[in-house]
């Protein structure tokens, strides 16, 4: 299984309170990628802010950050599966003033 994908986001549209800190000190956005068969404009992948159950089940309107286009594929795709969850800290990065730009 392989595909490869070219895709952009608008950095400034980041809500920073979303911005977590991870165990090993990183800082991550969660993003939702969507793959479409049909293209729109030369592209056909949605990037959009990742939303959490309770946000989809009250149908809370997704967050668009960019787009992108698939540039490669071997024409199979699998699910992932995860071994196991990493933790992620609670306190945001953002809610610390430790982000990078600031």
């Amino acid at each position: 299984m392989s595909t490869l994908i070219n895709a952009s986001i608008r950095v400034d549209k980041l809500p920073k309170e979303k911005f977590v800190k991870g165990k090993d000190g990183a800082v991550y956005y969660e993003l939702t990628l969507s793959v479409n068969d049909e293209t729109k404009f030369g592209n056909n992948v949605w990037v959009t802010e990742s939303q959490t159950k309770e946000e989809r089940d009250v149908k809370k309107p997704r967050i668009t950050l960019g787009n992108g286009k698939v540039i490669w594929t071997d024409g199979k795709i699998t699910l992932a599966e995860r071994e196991e969850k990493p933790e992620v800290a609670a306190t945001s990065q953002a809610e610390a003033g430790d982000l990078p730009w600031e």
